[in-house]
């Protein structure tokens, strides 16, 4: 399960209102990178892979992540906060153990 805080919900809604042109679909992907190894990745797109699991959330925001990403965020939590510097969404993400302080980069327990 992937699970959106009520301001993550809005400035989801908002960064869709503001480009005509965005795609239905949220999409979260981990990519390997950054300070910590691996990094979230978001998006709009307009299509459902093979593969995709798909979570739909209140106000029309129907989230899809592919099965290699979704091992890294089971339970993910994704909210949005702003302060003097500006907003962001932040990741909590039980699987990490590390985190950069970039916000968007993690690492997990090697098996």
């Amino acid at each position: 399960m992937i699970n959106l805080t009520p301001s993550a919900v809005a400035e989801i809604a908002r960064l869709k209102n503001y480009n005509s042109q965005s795609q239905p679909y949220l999409r979260i992907k981990v990519e390997q990178g950054g300070c910590a190894d691996l990094l979230y990745h978001l998006n709009f797109d307009g299509e459902i892979l093979k593969g995709d699991r798909t979570f739909d959330h209140h106000q029309d925001i129907t989230i899809l992540v592919d099965e290699q990403s979704y091992n890294y965020i089971q339970d993910l939590v994704i909210d949005y906060a702003e302060d003097l510097m500006g907003g962001s969404f932040q990741y909590q993400n039980p699987q990490a153990q590390n985190h950069c302080n970039c916000g968007i980069s993690f690492s997990i327990k090697a098996n």
